[in-house]
This record gives C-alpha cells, sequence and structure tokens, in this order.
C-alpha cells in the first residue's frame, strides 16, 4: 500500500470532471431612503450585457478562501471593501450556467453610501439598484435568485441584530439607525424597542458631537472598536 506521499505525488485531478466554481457577492446600501443592491454589468459572454452580482472565479494562487475572492472581486469590480460581509449560501446545478455544471459560493456584504459613491460613480458597467425594481431587469444566471435569498437573510438577521448600522456612515444617530432599519425590514417599528438593544448590545460609544435635525439636536455615535457582534435572542418585532 502506497504512502499518502507517493499517492498525492502521483494523483491526477484530471481524470475527474470538476464543475465551474465561482464567488458572488450581494453588496447593499442604502440611498434616498431606499436599499439598493450593486449590479454589474456582463462585457463577454455567456449572458452578455445582462446586469450580474460582483463576482468571478477564484484565483487559487492568490485566494486563501472564498471570503478573500469575495472581498477582491468587490475590489476590482468595484472599487469598494464593504463594512459587513457574511457568507449566505452555496447555489449549484448543471442549469445555472449554460458553460455546465456550476456552483457559487453566495455572499452578502452591507456598505454606508458615503463609502461607496465615488468609486461607483467612476465606474461605467456597475449601478446601484433599488431592489424593488429587480423584477425590471433582466439579469445574468440565476443572480435575482441569489438577490432574493441575501434579502431575505439580511431582514431575518435585523430581526435579532442592529446589523442595518453597517449600512450608515462612521457616525450616525439613533434615528438614522432606526430609519434604515424600517426600510431594510419594510415595515414600522417601534422606536423605544430599537433604543432599548442599542443601549443593551455595548457595540456603540458617542462621539461628543452632535448634529441639527429640525429644531433639537441628535447625539453622534460610532461602533466601538473590536466589539463582538451582538445577536438578540427575541425578534425586534416581537418586542
Amino acid at each position: 500500500m502506497s504512502s499518502e506521499v507517493e499517492y498525492l505525488k502521483n494523483y491526477d485531478a484530471a481524470r475527474y470532471t470538476a464543475p465551474l466554481v465561482t464567488v458572488d457577492s450581494v453588496l447593499f446600501t442604502l440611498h434616498h431612503q431606499t436599499l439598493c443592491v450593486l449590479l454589474v454589468k456582463r462585457a463577454n459572454q455567456p449572458q452578455r450585457d445582462r446586469w450580474g452580482l460582483p463576482g468571478g472565479f477564484i484565483d487559487v494562487t492568490r485566494d486563501a478562501s472564498t471570503r478573500e475572492t469575495a472581498l477582491r472581486k468587490l475590489t476590482e469590480k468595484a472599487g469598494v471593501s464593504p463594512s459587513w460581509l457574511e457568507q449566505l449560501d452555496t447555489f449549484s446545478g448543471p442549469q445555472r450556467d449554460p458553460r455546465g455544471w456550476s456552483l457559487t459560493v453566495a455572499w452578502y456584504a452591507l456598505i454606508a453610501w458615503a463609502d461607496c459613491a465615488p468609486h461607483i460613480e467612476s465606474v461605467s458597467d456597475a449601478q446601484w439598484i433599488p431592489v424593488s425594481e429587480l423584477t425590471n431587469i433582466e439579469t445574468a444566471f440565476d443572480h435575482h435568485a441569489i438577490v432574493q435569498a441575501a434579502l431575505h437573510r439580511l431582514r431575518q438577521k435585523t430581526m435579532y441584530s442592529l446589523i442595518p448600522v453597517f449600512c450608515l456612515p462612521e457616525t450616525f444617530t439613533q434615528s438614522q439607525l432606526h430609519d434604515a432599519t424600517e426600510i431594510i425590514l419594510g415595515q414600522p417599528i417601534q422606536r423605544k424597542s430599537l433604543i432599548r438593544r442599542f443601549e443593551a448590545s455595548g457595540m456603540f460609544e458617542e462621539t461628543g458631537e452632535s448634529i441639527a435635525t429640525g429644531a433639537r439636536k441628535a447625539r453622534l455615535w460610532r461602533r466601538k472598536a473590536d466589539v463582538d457582534f451582538h445577536l438578540f435572542s427575541r425578534n425586534l418585532l416581537a418586542n
């Protein structure tokens, strides 16, 4: 019986049919009180000129993980680095790509509009599309289904966390977080419930500054450095 070293020396990966393997990212932001997703127009076949998610093939010489692929592709295609990135799911099968049996490891991400607007405006083939208008867009492959899965995950996560803060600027007001949460969920929430979570999370600190909001001033907050993301046991809408 051969040793592992001998086995690996003679191992030929080309003997096995390999699927196409890619990584795609669903990047969300808030703009004009609307939840938007970033789409990139495909420059090459297959499905050239359709709108798809920023992503592509794994570079095994550069990427130590699919997370690194996701970050690299977001930088290459849109010039952005999201403040939140989490693995969503794997989508696979023989019908999703005309080139053959394929799978993609999908991630979803959040970024503040102020952190990405200048970069996106300089990329001619990238656009922010309101999620409510996706039905009017001819998307590539199964990317519409991936966006819907990411939207569902984002909304579920919002029920049990303060994840909408990652769509806000570095400093923000509690009202801005409240508005962001309602926009993502697509329904109103009780402000007092959100403030209780805000205070209990231990994720935030005051900046010592404030901004005018009508006749009053609102305190500015920021995320604490190196503080763990807080998950609550109860659904926000059940509070």
